[in-house]
């Protein structure tokens, strides 16, 4: 069982916010960038060598000594990854609600990145991702309330020079936010739902079987919720996962990582898809092979979250840890999406219970909100708030604040 880490928290400290913190787009507007991206992001070779290094940053040591002062690969690592999440937010069609394109990607696979501003990262979209809301009520049968979206994609690094900076060969599954009326609706389904059952590991204690993996509601719904013309997106994610694993996995090739990465509605999502790859894809990190067939080399999943909402409760923060799924959620100290849904328990097992409103377990508990922090945080802050709430959750501010740490 991997040890926990739920909870443990970096305060990073105060980092002027540039001009451009004052006019982004929240939760659910597409950004039109008034950030520059960064030159790194679109240019691998100006990126620290990584190499060996390349499972520290994934997480393998859950960010020990990364964190405060911020490590400048990681740094370097976390503004390439937010890049990836903006080409999903730039690729998204958004600007007729009535035309019948809306809600679609308006690039092909092969032209995303390029279209999106990412014209040389050494990656290549290997397919497009869409989620279909089941929660719209009827009466918004517009267009723009589709029930089935893009949402995001899945790209594959093929560029030798950049396999060899990484140090392997990682796939990016890159998620938007929210952006119709129908994930608006998702998102306020609050109360949370039960994961399906999952075969009991020998290492699992009795205290951990009492409570079950519970997620939130909407999120879950997005994430498994079939659409008209595809699966759901739990499905798409779990074959394109094991059709990578299988092409690109095993002996004699590079070491593989998957990073799941997504900001607000697209961070939730990306939690879940690293839940879903680390127990449904790949076999779980240290479990002892079934045979002599099996290979050793397991995929290393990890999951960025830029300004991502609570996900689940404390028994699938355990599942998720034990699967070997790890969690970095990068969050702005002003905002107040990263604060919400639920209520983590007064008691729980976290060591900043001084920050949190003293809300009774028991209640907690009946209202269906007993939710717990997922993963590692690197907390940011500007030394000149955003001027509103919107401005505070916008992914061009996470960047720059990120951008903004030195070592």
């Amino acid at each position: 069982m991997a040890a926990s880490i739920s909870g443990s928290r970096t305060w990073y400290p105060s980092v002027a916010m540039g001009r451009s913190g004052s006019s982004r787009r929240g939760h659910g507007g597409v950004a039109r960038s008034s950030f520059a991206p960064c030159a790194p992001a679109s240019k691998p070779s100006t990126l620290q060598m990584i190499g060996r290094k390349w499972p520290e940053l994934q997480g393998a040591r859950d960010w020990d000594g990364l964190l405060s002062p911020l490590d400048g690969a990681l740094r370097g690592e976390l503004v390439r990854y937010g890049e990836f999440v903006r080409a999903a937010y730039a690729s998204f069609d958004c600007d007729d609600g009535r035309a019948p394109s809306y809600g679609s990607c308006r690039f092909s696979s092969s032209s995303l990145l390029r279209r999106a501003g990412l014209p040389a990262t050494g990656y290549r979209v290997t397919r497009l991702l869409h989620a279909a809301s089941a929660s719209a009520p009827g009466w918004l049968s517009s267009s723009q309330c589709s029930r089935s979206s893009y949402i995001g994609y899945v790209a594959v690094c093929d560029d030798e020079a950049e396999i060899e900076r990484l140090g392997r060969r990682d796939v990016v599954v890159a998620y938007r936010g929210t952006a119709t009326c129908g994930e608006w609706v998702d998102n306020f389904q609050s109360a949370l739902t039960r994961l399906p059952t999952k075969t009991t590991s020998p290492t699992t204690s009795s205290s951990e079987e009492e409570e079950e993996a519970m997620v939130e509601s909407g999120f879950w719904r997005l994430f498994t919720a079939p659409g008209e013309a595809h699966g759901s997106l739990q499905q798409q994610v779990r074959d394109e996962a094991r059709r990578i694993v299988h092409e690109y996995g095993g002996k004699g090739m590079p070491p593989l990582s998957i990073t799941v990465t997504g900001h607000s509605l697209g961070a939730a999502l990306a939690v879940l898809t690293a839940h879903e790859i680390t127990t449904a894809v790949v076999r779980p990190r240290g479990q002892q092979c079934r045979n002599e067939d099996d290979d050793d080399e397991v995929p290393m999943v990890t999951a960025v979250s830029f300004g991502g909402p609570r996900v689940g409760n404390a028994a699938f923060r355990r599942r998720l840890e034990e699967s070997g799924g790890k969690v970095l959620r990068v969050v702005n100290s002003n905002d107040v999406v990263t604060k919400v849904p639920g209520f983590p328990p007064a008691d729980g097992d976290d060591n900043d219970s001084r920050r949190r409103p003293r809300v009774p377990r028991w209640l907690v508990s009946m209202m269906g909100w007993a939710y717990s922090d997922v993963g590692r945080e690197l907390r940011l802050s500007s030394r000149q708030p955003a001027p509103n709430v919107v401005a505070s959750h916008g992914l061009d501010l996470y960047l720059e604040l990120v951008a903004a740490c030195t070592d």
